[in-house]
């Protein structure tokens, strides 16, 4: 920044009386040199740059304005991170800390920041946001807030939603994972199978999903982790069809308790249960628990994830593995440069521990 850009920054835009060049000249130094100890300290002796700050401070000179800075430079020094849950759920949900986590480390060693925008009505926040990208973890087809963010002309990156042309690509092999998840069951020998999943069209709705409601499901994630259920399943020779689907909104533990209810307690109630998360699984578990039905020996449950609270529950959940941390990070490596944009497709793992047995004799 030169040093009437700064003068200009630092004075009148925000209604301070003291300018950029006020400081130069009480200091005796060049309006360059303010600039510099403000903007690029590498430039200057700590000596002279401790000098420079310390008259700023008596004069009550506030520093160049950020928003002036930025479009000198070219550069926001953060990245985007756009979601699509409440802000509170990229603060708790252990799944999302581990990815968020992922991405700070890198922020932490590119020396930039990152800024959250949350599930709500934010395509001109989108459009405003002064940032370098935009790792956009959003998998609704055809998300409107992607193509806004795509249209400025700023690196993007999708995680877990559908690929898009020009952007990065982060993801896992949902459909296989889930494929796994459902082998194992019936590996064991269950027949009466039910799946408890996130919510398909983001409507709000909790219940049985019909047929027609699955198919034409807006959630990538949850259509890819279905469509491995269901390959399992109808491979091994049963109806789709007869596969209770439970859609458990809002996302948690707690909703996924409420939507189980139906299913335990039904004349039919199933051996094994497939949930799509292991906040899902860990709700079942406590509604079972409640209603008396030993895990595993009466039900069988199986989660996707792996966060920490799997291995911490009563009995330890079996789930699939994927990596939280490692899609973070390279959705911001891709994001500063840090390696290519391309599409980066991770493997899961079926993870067996105390939640699962063989169905009960009958």
């Amino acid at each position: 920044m030169n040093g009437d850009e700064g003068q200009r920054a630092g004075g009148g835009r925000r209604g301070r009386g003291v300018t950029l060049a006020d400081v130069a000249k009480a200091a005796g130094v060049s309006k360059t040199t303010v600039s510099n100890a403000y903007n690029r300290p590498d430039q200057l002796s700590a000596q002279l740059r401790g000098r420079v700050l310390d008259v700023a401070s008596e004069l009550g000179y506030p520093g160049p304005d950020p928003i002036a800075v930025t479009f000198s430079r070219r550069r926001a020094g953060a990245i985007g991170l756009v979601f699509d849950d409440p802000l509170t759920f990229a603060l708790t949900d252990p799944a999302e800390v581990l990815f968020v986590t992922g991405i700070g480390e890198v922020c932490e060693r590119a020396g930039v920041g990152l800024a959250f925008i949350p599930l709500g009505p934010h395509e001109d926040l989108i459009r405003q946001t002064l940032v370098d990208g935009f790792i956009c973890h959003c998998d609704i087809d055809g998300d409107s807030r992607v193509d806004v963010a795509i249209s400025r002309g700023l690196p993007v990156v999708v995680v877990d939603g559908p690929a898009r042309p020009g952007a990065g690509h982060v993801g896992v092999e949902d459909r296989e994972g889930a494929a796994a998840a459902a082998r194992h069951l019936l590996e064991l020998g269950h027949r009466r199978l039910a799946v408890l999943t996130a919510s398909l069209h983001g409507d709000g709705f909790s219940g049985r999903a019909d047929l027609a409601r699955q198919e034409t499901a807006r959630y990538h994630v949850s259509r890819e982790r279905l469509g491995g259920y269901r390959a399992e399943i109808e491979g091994a020779g049963l109806r789709w069809a007869d596969v209770p689907v439970v859609e458990a909104s809002p996302y948690g533990r707690e909703a996924a308790y409420h939507a189980c209810a139906q299913l335990l307690d039904s004349s039919d109630r199933p051996t094994g249960l497939l949930a799509a998360s292991d906040e899902f699984a860990l709700g079942a578990l406590r509604a079972a628990a409640e209603r008396g039905i030993a895990v595993p020996e009466q039900l069988s449950i199986v989660g996707f994830d792996d966060a920490p609270p799997a291995a911490w529950s009563t009995p330890a959940l079996t789930t699939i593995r994927q990596p939280h941390g490692e899609k973070g990070q390279a959705a911001a490596e891709q994001l500063l440069g840090l390696r290519p944009i391309e599409d980066v497709t991770y493997s899961t793992e079926l993870v067996v521990r105390s939640s699962t047995a063989p169905p009960p004799i009958t």
